[in-house]
């Protein structure tokens, strides 16, 4: 299935027009739903934002040398694998939402869990039976989404609650998080098959888990010290206005549940 492309209020974006008109007024049936998620996100994750530290300090440039910034497809590669969730209509179109935070009125809404899509499904299928019918839960890769994205289309995340919770236990002072939680360790960066890669994860549980086999020392409150937290918003930022050869395009992102080696096996096989 193609990936879809775009979202509006609680109306269907078809694939073959990335930019399509918002109709006049957002849909009502979907205020309540959408306000509950995106106020209590705006709320509970407003604070100043930590970031991830860079991969490795900036080599130095030679007089001729021409940096180059990474492009769209240098850093979607980077994301591949990683699955997000969202509700498409009957005919494999975004199912678009308004944010009544910010006035956006074409908004792809992506879920990291699967039972939260599940949740603006079944609000979708109660309060608009018509566009409901034959609607469903679809995944989509992060690559994907950044390539729309980079078409100019807007997309907001709803993190999982939990990797909120692992951010602000590793962040001891801040009340709230804004953005999508990553985790990373300079101890897990690894060069493999004349490559450097610098892990980069979406569950402290998995990154913790190879921390353990890295460092069998490492344990409790002195792995957490190992483990740098950011959001994923301003490391693609990062990755999108530093040069190659930073060590941003180093960075590698780990799909929930998988390991750096059976990543890097499947995304290179």
């Amino acid at each position: 299935m193609p990936p879809p492309s775009s979202y509006l209020p609680l109306a269907a974006a078809p694939m073959s027009d990335p930019s399509p008109s918002p109709p006049p007024n957002p849909l009502a049936a979907a205020s309540s739903f959408l306000q509950h998620h995106l106020s209590s996100l705006a709320s509970r994750f407003a604070a100043p934002r930590p970031a991830l530290a860079a991969a490795r300090p900036p080599g130095p440039h030679g007089a001729a040398a021409q940096p180059l910034a990474l492009g769209p497809d240098e850093v979607a590669r980077a994301l591949t694998g990683t699955p997000v969730f969202t509700v498409c209509n009957s005919s494999n179109e975004f199912v678009l939402v308004s944010d009544p935070a910010t006035g956006l009125r074409s908004l792809g809404l992506l879920c990291f869990r699967s039972e939260d899509a599940d949740a603006l499904l079944s609000h979708v299928r109660t309060r608009q039976p018509v566009l409901g019918k034959g609607a469903k839960v679809v995944p989509i890769t992060l690559d994907q989404v950044y390539m729309l994205k980079a078409e100019g289309i807007a997309f907001r995340f709803l993190p999982d609650p939990l990797q909120i919770k692992n951010a602000l236990q590793l962040k001891s002072g801040l009340t709230g998080f804004d953005g999508v939680p990553v985790f990373q360790s300079d101890l897990l960066v690894v060069k493999k098959q004349k490559k450097r890669y610098c892990p980069v994860y979406f569950q402290k549980e998995d990154i913790e888990r190879e921390l353990r086999k890295a460092s069998k020392s490492s344990k409790g409150s002195a792995l957490s010290k190992q483990i740098m937290v950011g959001s994923l918003e301003d490391v693609l930022k990062k990755m999108e206005i530093n040069d190659r050869n930073s060590g941003w395009d180093d960075l590698i992102f780990i799909p929930p549940g998988k390991s750096l080696n059976q990543h890097i096996n499947e995304v290179s096989a």
